[in-house]
């Protein structure tokens, strides 16, 4: 059996996301299991070193997934050859800088998104990496949930007939850290350390519209900070100076309007943390993380408006599971090994440093259309 070594350096390892969805669920289940395989005689064995400013976080995750290497030096690990792919998941402001020092040492890489804080920042990415000729990518960890890989199934086969909108709810009560601590870290919340809703959400809103529906011509965005204070990780207070709610309507070029409501201070009363409803002239269908249910026009419910009475139809009656038809992964480690596969053996990537910025640009119309209060258009992003 021939094994492909690849070294990562993981850099941000000890971040939420870093530590939980790249790290256990991802990189060191994929050492558990084996390595990807290739073929019946080829396999891929990450070799990644655990790189932080911590050095008692790496020690632990060091400890609880035996991986052995661990670095608080990022110059030195950056000049070692053992490792050719470089992966960010750092704080957004400081990620840029990293992933530039990464393409100068001639490190394939990938990065969780978003990519920069500015978009033209993150287009500089990708022209560095292109000129440099190394292999890059992005996190797009949402195209591989399970409910959603079922809504690309029913988009394919033409369920939905003509496709007329989308509407979106995402978003969770994060506390703000005083009497209940906080789920997420305090960064989030101060735009000085490339914090807010806008900058994270709508770059996951791009991927998604691109890939499923057929890309963004305008954007219409109200941000909002509705909790003014939070407490950081040492229980003192600050204040809050990024969004922490976006109202964004997309108009696709296809004709397809599309609605997204994102926000840390909404109390879930729906199906999941993101559901995402489908309306089209031939059947709807809402899709959350793992599961997706549909309604077909023939076994749509004649509603009867009367709000004297209270309805005499159980909505949620009327909707049918869609079944599962494959074993679902992990989204972020089913996009390594394809991101593996392609520094290897050069299987396609597509979802490279350059969509990276396309998110990016998205963000930043929704804050220029929030601040001038007006549509904005979402010109064509090309390197």
């Amino acid at each position: 059996m021939k094994i492909h070594r690849v070294g990562i350096i993981m850099n941000g390892v000890t971040g939420r996301m870093g530590t939980n969805q790249h790290l256990y669920r991802s990189i060191a289940a994929i050492i558990k299991q084996g390595g990807v395989k290739l073929n019946d005689d080829e396999m891929i064995m990450p070799d990644p070193v655990l790189v932080g400013r911590n050095k008692s976080k790496l020690e632990q995750l060091s400890a609880a997934t035996g991986i052995k290497a661990i670095s608080t030096e990022l110059d030195k690990v950056m000049a070692d050859k053992n490792y050719g792919v470089y992966f960010d998941a750092q704080t957004t402001d400081r990620r840029a800088m990293a992933v530039k020092q990464a393409i100068a040492a001639g490190k394939s890489v990938y990065c969780e998104k978003p990519v920069a804080v500015t978009s033209a920042d993150a287009l500089e990415l990708y022209r560095l990496a292109k000129r440099a000729g190394v292999k890059n990518g992005v996190v797009q960890d949402k195209l591989f949930l399970p409910g959603m890989l079922k809504l690309q199934q029913l988009i394919k086969t033409g369920f939905f007939g003509e496709i007329l909108s989308v509407r979106g709810e995402f978003g969770y009560w994060v506390f703000d850290g005083g009497t209940i601590a906080a789920q997420r870290p305090s960064w989030n919340y101060r735009k000085e350390d490339g914090g807010g809703i806008i900058l994270d959400m709508l770059c996951h809103w791009r991927y998604l519209l691109d890939n499923l529906f057929g890309g963004v011509q305008a954007v219409s965005c109200l941000g909002a900070t509705h909790l003014k204070t939070r407490y950081d990780e040492n229980g003192k207070p600050y204040t809050c100076t990024a969004d922490d709610a976006a109202y964004a309507t997309f108009e696709l070029p296809n004709g397809v309007i599309c609605q997204m409501n994102s926000s840390w201070t909404v109390r879930v009363r729906r199906d999941d943390l993101l559901t995402l409803q489908v309306d089209g002239t031939q059947g709807s269908a809402v899709a959350t993380l793992r599961n997706c249910v549909l309604q077909q026009l023939n076994g749509t419910p004649r509603a009867v408006w009367n709000p004297d009475i209270d309805s005499p139809l159980n909505h949620f009656d009327a909707w049918s599971e869609v079944p599962a038809q494959q074993s679902f992964d992990n989204a972020f480690k089913i996009q390594w090994e394809m991101f593996l596969k392609h520094i290897v053996r050069g299987d396609e990537f597509p979802w490279t440093l350059l969509e990276g910025a396309k998110g990016v640009q998205l963000a930043e119309k929704g804050m220029e259309s929030w601040r001038k209060r007006a549509w904005v258009n979402v010109e064509p992003l090309t390197a």
